[in-house]
């Protein structure tokens, strides 16, 4: 079986370059046997920069280069001659990255702009030349400051895709299904559960040329913020949505006690996705009746928005983007 090239999580080994030292030197010339010290500055160490970068959207870039080491700053020279900077290392990487510390899990920072750029490990400031420590007493001073050392450590580095709409269901609920209906993603369908190894992107086109954009995440089991099943990978994915809509399918016995345990498993793993908009979709729909349905919406929970659809027969898709796009405007 073939990798999958969607990697969203990495953790690399980061250093910055040391500062150059300052330089301790006098002015020395033909007629100027005893000249005053002219040593220059040591050049800054390099950084290690990240920046948001929406071409890219997964972190397989970065899977194989696992040491990143960026260049010191030189040493000063005579004549005031102030060392060169260590060139800075750009890592480009997709917009939703979140980088902590390997060793804490502290969140570092977020890239959550396009062409957002933090630094990751600043370089180490040059030491300063002889020349810069010269007093009326001590005119000839031989002593300069070495370079400060750069910063180094193990980080991580976890995607969360940005998306509009992410889908919330079991395995097999037809959240693929539905992604291939309404946009042009072709992720893998199949009819046993798992189907969906990795969440999938695609957009929706809605009236007066608007559009949002979905995402399809890997089902979830009950039990998935205890790392049960593959939930606990994916569950982040869905911090970053605005909307999420749940999808139950109408074979399910309990429609709504379906729809209370995947909303118990996202408060699991964090409470305050229970804050954003939530829609229900009962998918399935060309195998029910209309005397069917009207028997499921009785049971249904109060407050959130619900629609029949079928991904097959098309049944309720355009009412399904009118909901979405109403949710999103709130």
């Amino acid at each position: 079986m073939a990798e999958s090239n969607f990697i969203d999580y990495v953790k690399i080994f980061c250093a910055s370059g040391h500062g150059g030292a300052g330089s301790v030197h006098l002015h020395r010339a033909k007629y100027i046997p005893k000249g005053g010290p002219d040593g220059g500055d040591g050049g800054r160490g390099g950084h290690i920069i990240l920046k948001a970068d929406p071409q890219f959207w997964t972190l397989i870039h970065l899977k194989y280069r696992k040491h990143v080491k960026a260049e010191d700053g030189e040493k000063g020279g005579s004549a005031l001659r102030h060392g060169a900077n260590g060139e800075d290392i750009l890592l480009q990487v997709p917009v939703g990255t979140v980088v902590k510390d390997a060793e804490t899990q502290e969140v570092l920072f977020e890239l959550v702009e396009p062409g957002e750029e933090k630094i990751l490990c600043r370089g180490g400031r040059g030491g300063l030349g002889n020349n810069n420590f010269k007093t009326a007493t001590q005119q000839t001073p031989r002593y300069a400051q070495p370079g400060e050392e750069g910063q180094e450590g193990w980080f991580i580095l976890e995607l969360k895709l940005l998306a509009d709409v992410g889908l919330v269901g079991l395995p097999n609920a037809g959240k693929s299904t539905l992604l291939s209906s309404i946009t042009s993603a072709k992720p893998k369908i199949a009819s046993y559960a798992f189907t969906t190894l990795e969440p999938n992107l695609g957009i929706v086109r809605y009236r007066d040329d608007l559009s949002f954009v979905m995402a399809d995440i890997p089902g979830i089991i009950e039990g998935a913020h205890e790392g049960k099943g593959i939930g606990l990978r994916f569950l982040r994915h869905i911090e970053r949505n605005s909307v999420l809509l749940f999808m139950v399918s109408i074979e399910e016995e309990d429609i709504a006690g379906t729809y209370k345990t995947l909303l118990k498993e996202l408060k699991m793993y964090n409470p305050e996705l229970l804050a954003k908009e939530r829609v229900l979709a009962i998918t399935k729909c060309d195998i029910a009746d209309a005397e069917m349905e009207k028997d499921v919406a009785r049971h249904l929970p109060r407050g959130v928005p619900h629609v029949f659809i079928s991904s097959v027969s098309g049944e309720g898709l355009d009412t399904l983007k009118d909901t979405l796009w109403k949710s999103l405007q709130k």
